[in-house]
């Protein structure tokens, strides 16, 4: 109980703060008049301040490097090999109607095989 009334009464004293005396400034001041009131409008500071910037670096490309779970998944369970398959179609009839000859493509293992953590997939 005692907890609570002093979480009540600080909770007060901080709400009893007016803004006047804690910001002595106009409402529509901006932050740069606020810092040159309080610095004493001195323009050496800003000087200063523009000394020790820096020109901004270059763009570098992270990405050849960087790790992210795409690349993670990749390099622990590489996709085996899966060749593909070509294969020629005659010209045919389908019912009474002509289909010239094609070539199509497919995999030759129906499912995506994948190599387990640690297995080789260069020969010995």
């Amino acid at each position: 109980m005692i907890r609570y009334t002093l979480i009540t009464v600080l909770l007060l004293i901080g709400c009893s703060t007016s803004q006047e005396t804690l910001m002595p400034v106009a409402p529509d001041a901006s932050m740069l008049t606020l810092w040159q009131q309080q610095s004493g409008g001195n323009a050496t500071l800003l000087d200063a301040r523009a000394q020790l910037r820096r020109p901004a670096q270059d763009p570098v490309d992270h990405t050849a490097w960087t790790r992210d779970v795409a690349s993670e998944i990749r390099n622990q369970f590489p996709r085996l090999p899966n060749p593909d398959m070509v294969m020629y179609v005659f010209p045919h009839l389908n019912g009474n109607t002509p289909v010239p000859g094609y070539s199509t493509v497919f995999p030759f293992y129906t499912r995506t095989q994948y190599a387990l953590p640690g297995e080789r997939l260069t020969p010995l």
